[in-house]
């Protein structure tokens, strides 16, 4: 004789793992998308330098030099991405599963588990494909880890890039052989500021962030980025819980965000990106 043994259901819902946002450390919100649905900024030429003619024999009108007329042109930078999300709850099904299945924790875990890895993988893929330095594809290892970081960050250096702000963009994977190279001595003691916003450590003047994978393009290896390269606004984050709406028993979710990013023109070099091979 069989005996049907109790079986019992536990209030607690078995929850993703998940990581906040990085784009706010790598990017900016500078200029405002509000009642346009495109902005266009300048860009502004310079003149060259010549020899003061101090004598005033020379060709020129003017003992400064040639005058040159200043360019102005523009870059126009549109908001191309407007995603949306919907889901319905019923009110049985909420009572059955003993309030688990819950409309306030249901948004919650949509923006944690899938709005934000979304917008942080566009984020840093437009940045990955305008960065102003893009390096030969070269798989990166616990012997080259080192010299290919310190050698991108020369190249900022030469590129003049501001030298206070910088963030080293890795992979775990990529994080693991720089704890491996015997070269790195990288400083962990980071303010509680900045490890709230994902810095994990400082190696060579650059704040390291570690990003999953699944955030990333397909063979990332590793970027150098200084925030004030790209700017990627958020126009519009609308994110409901109606109840008892026509139609439906229960709880009807709704959710809208309107974003980009566009890396500008002449603030490209401020990004540097080596993909592995």
């Amino acid at each position: 004789m069989s005996i049907e043994l109790a079986l019992q259901y536990q209030p607690h819902t078995d929850e993703i793992f998940t990581t906040e946002s990085k784009k706010e450390i790598i990017s900016n919100k500078n200029f405002s998308w509000a009642g346009a649905a495109s902005i266009k900024i300048y860009r502004i030429g310079t003149s060259p330098m010549h020899d003061y003619d101090r004598v005033g024999d020379g060709p020129n009108l003017s003992r400064y030099g040639p005058i040159a007329r200043l360019t102005a042109d523009t870059q126009e930078m549109p908001l191309r991405k407007d995603r949306s999300f919907t889901s319905a709850i019923d009110t049985l099904d909420t009572d059955e599963t003993k309030q688990q299945l819950a409309a306030a924790s249901a948004l919650a875990r949509q923006l944690r588990e899938v709005v934000i890895p979304e917008v942080d993988k566009y984020v840093i893929n437009e940045m990955c494909q305008h960065a102003g330095t893009i390096a030969t594809p070269e798989l990166l290892t616990v012997a080259n880890i080192f010299s290919k970081i310190v050698d991108a960050n020369t190249v900022m250096d030469d590129a003049e890039v501001f030298e206070n702000e910088r963030v080293l963009v890795v992979t775990p994977k990529v994080y693991l052989l720089m704890k491996k190279s015997e070269d790195i001595i990288m400083v962990t003691d980071t303010s509680d500021q900045k490890r709230i916003r994902g810095v994990v450590g400082n190696l060579d003047g650059l704040d390291i962030v570690r990003v999953p994978e699944s955030r990333l393009p397909a063979g990332f290896g590793f970027m150098i980025v200084h925030p004030i390269a790209a700017v990627a606004p958020v126009k519009l984050e609308t994110f409901l819980i109606h109840e008892n709406p026509p139609f439906i028993n229960g709880s009807l979710i709704e959710g809208r965000i309107a974003y980009d990013c566009h890396v500008l023109d002449n603030k490209a070099k401020a990004i540097y990106y080596h993909p592995q091979s």
